[in-house]
């Protein structure tokens, strides 16, 4: 099933972990229109980017989320969120500022631990812009690099 024209919902639903561990990780009916309101945001991301993402997490079961110590008011469950990489933009600092600075209307972008971006949408965007480097430490408002400094 073709969500959109560059991500289809195996896609979006695709995940090691369930399939190492037997998860069925096929979401309800309820979550497909969410589905295609994140394919529909990643698509507006890719063409700010001029690059293909790279998902290595979409939508995620409620057992799934669990298995990966996901939050339990997590976007991923609800078909909203999504995690990515586009090694042909830039890091990912880079891309969460290119973000940042464009008009996508997002809910959150997460810089998490330097290594990819958190987007999610939802139908009332907060355009939120945070990072993550140390789980103790939680989130911080806005982009920060791994050496401590505010870059946006």
């Amino acid at each position: 099933m073709l969500l959109t024209p560059h991500f289809p919902l195996a896609l979006l639903i695709r995940s090691e972990t369930a399939e190492r561990h037997g998860i069925d990780n096929t979401p309800p009916a309820e979550v497909l229109a969410n589905l295609a309101i994140l394919a529909a945001g990643l698509e507006s991301v890719q063409s700010l980017l001029g690059q293909p993402l790279e998902i290595s997490s979409g939508y995620r079961c409620p057992a799934l989320n669990e298995r990966v110590g996901g939050s339990g008011t997590s976007q991923h469950v609800r078909g909203l969120a999504a995690d990515f990489v586009c090694p042909g933009f830039g890091t990912p600092l880079e891309v969460a500022r290119a973000i940042g600075a464009s008009s996508i209307a997002f809910d959150q972008c997460i810089l998490e631990f330097g290594s990819w971006v958190h987007i999610s949408f939802s139908p009332e965007p907060r355009g939120r812009l945070l990072s993550i480097y140390d789980r103790e430490q939680g989130y911080l408002a806005g982009l920060w690099d791994e050496r401590g400094n505010r870059v946006a």
